[in-house]
């Protein structure tokens, strides 16, 4: 092999190998491809070679006709490629797409990781193969993102895998590392949440449109400079079904002219400001001040002489100011941001975790101040809003032809609070007559992925459909008919909408467990009891089927209230299993097993919860040989006849229940 391509690869077996396999690796920097690369060379049983720009040339930075070149050279000795580099535009894969025409597999898999975690690695490392690291890390990664292309079927591949987290890749990983010499992986698109989405949502989704006035579109439609174009919706996922909360729209203009010229009319405006408050840095603060006139700078002096990163100070505006006299604002809210320029002070020096943290300052400052401009035009108490009759609504100053209006609609009622709670208390959709079984609507609430159990019941908000099962504990004598067994802890019934041949569940009585977040110490004892009337029925069923195979667990996010183990065979035949969400609540980390549950609780106080996001994404595999499937179909007609043995982690600490002879 050439010294140009990197020399780590592993020999596959003598005779005969499968179709090579061309993966071009997505993903902004810091997103773990060279890593993914590194594992799998050393882990699998075929044959790799990774191709880098950073160092084709003799360990050095090349060209992408080098990568072509050797990546060729590598695929006619049988040799299956990693193409290493960053290819988020359609058009820096096109070149390495013509490798198909090699007789080989095209494989796509995207790294679509969060920007804060790519910055923050891309940050913190020293010994970057491409010297990118350290503060301009982050610039570029963010550029990169603004910048990417998901890619498509149509581009000539014939299999895409999109990792939107840890566990996402991880599982990658393992098909990856599991390929034989011989073997092949299903063909299509795995993994992918939204084909059209191009920026990962941050504040924008909490926010939606603001109506732009008919005059302004008239404008926009004849072509004026000046003109905002009509306003463009972003969806709201939180205030579905509610009181809509507030709207976010882009908006080019003049920031500064957006009433006389745009028939927009906003009473704050925002700035970008500098740390002296001061009227010069060019921009959007300098448009602000001139526009505003020297009113504005001595208003500024009066309330304060400087700014420090994360702070916002409301500046009102004289009756004079040409600002309040030609626009309508009333007032401006100075705010600055985090500082990256180590001559001003306050510099973050690299530290991208602090200047997360100061961003949402920032954030939090601006919408306080502006909370506060409207409390006081409105004389509403401190802590609501109700029912404001004028829209007050603030600018934001990003640049001077792109600013930001968020306003607030007539008759809302919100708590100044209540805002980051809905994000964690979503109500969800779904029909008050699917009341038994937790897994065919949407969840009505969401634990944190790292464990600290901040989605307790009471950050929850339950649909009425979804008060069937505490409805069913509260009161177990007015649904005896449909219950099998009725205890002073608990009772048991059968799942009514089963996805197997056997699944009921046995549901906690106490008040106040909604769900696996809600349970500690104080619950071990309930825990294993419901462990053990599991247990009973599991072992009364294989008396009767003996071929059966059982698991107990709970869902780490249950769609329905009130705590519940379920107690579900392992065959899934049931035609109530229609889709991947169904299929993954059971048969990944997103399952707890009772056992594990029961030692964690009793070790730890609080079990393990998985993220109910970042487990739905990954690929239908069989729950007993890991194959992957494209789609229910397809795994409903494999697991029907697939006779490997479970995974070894199942077979261990009993967390599976099988007939003594099958043991």
């Amino acid at each position: 092999m050439d010294t140009d391509v990197d020399d780590t690869c592993k020999a596959g077996g003598e005779g005969e190998k499968g179709k090579p396999i061309v993966v071009l690796l997505m993903g902004a920097p810091g997103s773990g491809k060279s890593t993914f690369c590194d594992q799998v060379i050393r882990s699998s049983a075929r044959p790799w070679v990774r191709i880098c720009q950073d160092t084709i040339n003799n360990g050095k930075s090349g060209t992408k006709v080098q990568c072509l070149k050797n990546a060729a050279r590598a695929l006619k000795e049988g040799k299956s490629v990693f193409i290493d580099r960053c290819n988020l535009e359609s058009e820096q894969r096109a070149d390495f797409m013509r490798l198909g025409a090699l007789q080989v597999e095209m494989h796509a898999v995207v790294l679509d990781l969060p920007a804060k975690l790519c910055v923050s690695r891309s940050v913190k490392r020293t010994d970057h193969e491409g010297n990118l690291q350290g503060g301009k890390a982050a610039a570029v990664v963010n550029s990169m993102l603004r910048k990417k292309e998901l890619p498509k079927l149509s581009e000539g591949f014939s299999r895409i895998v999109f990792c939107q987290n840890e566990s996402d890749v991880q599982a990658t990983l393992d098909t990856y590392i599991g390929l034989g010499a011989l073997d092949t992986l299903p063909h299509g698109c795995f993994g992918q949440k939204n084909p059209d989405a191009k920026v990962q949502l941050g504040i924008m989704k909490f926010l939606k449109k603001v109506d732009v006035p008919s005059n302004a579109r008239s404008n926009a439609s004849r072509g004026q400079d000046s003109a905002p174009p009509e306003a463009t919706e972003v969806k709201n996922p939180i205030c579905e079904g509610r009181e809509n909360i507030s709207s976010l729209s882009d908006i080019a203009g003049d920031i500064t002219r957006l009433h006389s010229r745009g028939g927009l009319h906003c009473n704050v405006i925002a700035n970008a400001a500098n740390w002296r408050l001061k009227p010069g840095g060019g921009g959007v603060n300098a448009a602000i001040f001139s526009a505003a006139g020297p009113a504005l700078e001595v208003a500024t002096k009066e309330q304060a002489k400087s700014l420090s990163p994360g702070n916002a100070v409301v500046v009102p505006l004289s009756s004079a100011s040409p600002l309040h006299i030609s626009e309508g604002v009333t007032h401006v809210i100075h705010v600055l941001g985090p500082n990256m320029n180590p001559n001003r002070p306050n510099c973050l020096d690299g530290d991208y975790v602090k200047g997360c943290k100061i961003l949402r300052m920032a954030y939090t400052s601006l919408f306080e101040g502006f909370l506060s401009t409207v409390r006081s035009q409105e004389k509403l108490p401190k802590g609501s809003i109700e029912k404001i009759g004028s829209k007050p609504s603030v600018l934001l100053g990003h640049s001077k032809d792109a600013p930001k209006i968020f306003s607030l609609k007539s008759d809302q009622k919100i708590k100044r609070d209540g805002v980051y709670e809905h994000e964690r208390s979503k109500k969800c959709k779904g029909s008050q007559n699917e009341v038994g079984s937790d897994i065919n609507v949407s969840r009505a609430g969401k634990v944190n992925a790292n464990n600290d159990n901040t989605g307790g019941s009471n950050s929850k908000v339950w649909g009425s459909w979804a008060q069937a099962l505490y409805n069913i504990a509260m009161h177990p004598q007015k649904h005896k008919d449909d219950l099998l067994e009725i205890a002073d802890d608990f009772v048991v019934l059968n799942d009514l909408y089963p996805k197997a041949k056997k699944h009921i569940l046995v549901l906690a009585r106490c008040d106040g467990l909604d769900h696996l977040a809600d349970v500690s110490k104080e619950h071990l004892q309930l825990l294993k009891m419901m462990h053990a009337m599991g247990l009973k029925w599991a072992e009364k069923f294989l008396l009767e089927d003996a071929s059966l195979v059982f698991r107990l667990g709970y869902h780490s996010v249950p769609s329905m209230r009130q705590l519940h183990l379920h107690v579900i065979s392992q065959d899934f035949d049931s035609k109530h299993l229609k889709n991947k969400k169904h299929w993954n609540t059971f048969t990944t980390a997103f399952f707890r097993d009772s056992v594990d549950v029961i030692e964690e609780i009793s070790n730890h106080g609080k079990a393990t919860l998985m993220d109910e996001e970042s487990v739905l994404l990954m690929e239908l595999r069989c729950h007993r040989c890991r194959s992957a499937h494209p789609n229910i179909p397809r795994l409903k007609s494999h697991i029907t006849n697939c006779r490997a043995p479970f995974p070894a982690s199942l077979l261990q600490n009993g967390r599976l229940v099988l007939a003594p002879s099958n043991t």
